[in-house]
C-alpha cells in the first residue's frame, strides 16, 4: 500500500470504503463484547432480584432473580437495537422521506392537514414534503449525518461539528421563499412558508430540536408536534383546499 510500512501490518479496520461501512463493521465486531456486557448486567440484575426477594420475604427468590435478570438483559438488548436502528437512514438501510411522510400523515391527517410529497419548481428548488393545514404552510426536508456529528448553534450560526451549516440551511430557506412566492401568485393569497429539517441521525441538543439561520432542525417524531404547536396562519378548509390544489397543479413531482 503506497505510504505504508512493510514492517507494520495494515489494520483492516481502516480499509473500508465509507464511514457507513466502517460503522457497520465495528458494530459487528463489537457484538461479542456487547453480549459479554449484557451477561454481566443480567447477572447483577439477578443478584439484585434475589436480594430483594430475601429482603421482603417473598416466596421463590430464585424466580425473582431469573425474572429481574431477564428484564435487565431485555432492556439492554433493546437499547442496543434502538441505537443501531437510529442510524438506518444514514447507513442507507431506510429512506428518511418515507419515514417522515408516514409520521406526518399519521399525526396530521385527521386534523385537516394535507401532505404533498416530493415537490419541485423547475430549475429552482425541490423539497421532500409540503404541509398545508389550519395552522399554515411548511416545507420539510430530510437529512442524516454521522452519529457523532453535533448539530449546534453558536452566535446565531449553524454548525455541523466544526463545519459551518450555512450551505445546508440557505438552500432550504430559499426553497421556502420560492414555494411561498409561487403559491401566493397562483392562489391569489399571501402565503408564508416555514422550513423544517427532519434529522434522522446526528446529535441535536437536549429536547431534539434547534433553530438556526432560518431553519428548524428536529427529530422526525417531533415534526408534526412542532407544526401543531407553532401556527403561522389561520387557514379555513376552503383556503387549504385552494392551496393544495394549486400546489398539486403548479409544482412538479421531484
Amino acid at each position: 500500500m503506497p505510504g505504508g510500512s512493510i514492517y507494520v501490518q495494515q489494520d483492516e479496520k481502516f480499509t473500508g470504503s465509507s464511514p457507513q461501512w466502517w460503522y457497520e463493521k465495528f458494530w459487528r465486531e463489537g457484538a461479542q463484547s456487547r453480549r459479554r456486557s449484557r451477561m454481566i448486567k443480567a447477572a447483577v440484575g439477578a443478584v439484585a432480584g434475589f436480594a430483594l426477594a430475601l429482603r421482603f420475604g417473598l416466596p421463590g427468590p430464585i424466580l425473582y432473580a431469573v425474572a429481574l435478570g431477564g428484564v435487565v438483559a431485555g432492556v439492554d438488548w433493546w437499547l442496543d437495537w434502538r441505537s443501531f436502528r437510529a442510524t438506518a437512514v444514514w447507513r442507507g438501510g431506510r429512506r428518511g422521506e418515507v419515514i417522515t411522510g408516514r409520521l406526518l400523515r399519521r399525526s396530521l391527517g385527521r386534523q385537516g392537514y394535507r401532505v404533498l410529497d416530493g415537490r419541485a419548481i423547475r430549475d429552482q428548488a425541490s423539497i421532500d414534503h409540503l404541509v398545508i393545514g389550519p395552522g399554515g404552510v411548511w416545507i420539510v426536508d430530510n437529512e442524516s449525518w454521522s452519529p457523532d456529528t453535533e448539530i449546534a448553534s453558536y452566535g446565531g450560526r449553524l454548525f455541523f461539528g466544526e463545519k459551518y451549516g450555512t450551505k445546508t440551511a440557505k438552500p432550504l430557506v430559499a426553497a421556502a421563499e420560492a414555494f411561498a412566492e409561487l403559491l401566493s401568485r397562483e392562489a391569489g393569497m399571501a402565503v408564508t412558508i416555514r422550513p423544517l429539517m427532519a434529522v434522522h441521525c446526528g446529535m441535536l441538543p437536549r429536547g431534539g430540536s434547534l433553530t438556526a439561520e432560518g431553519v428548524t432542525f428536529l427529530k422526525p417524531r417531533l415534526v408534526a408536534k412542532h407544526i401543531k404547536a407553532n401556527r403561522t396562519a389561520e387557514l379555513d378548509a376552503a383556503q387549504i383546499e385552494l392551496l393544495a390544489r394549486t400546489a398539486a397543479r403548479e409544482l412538479q413531482r421531484a
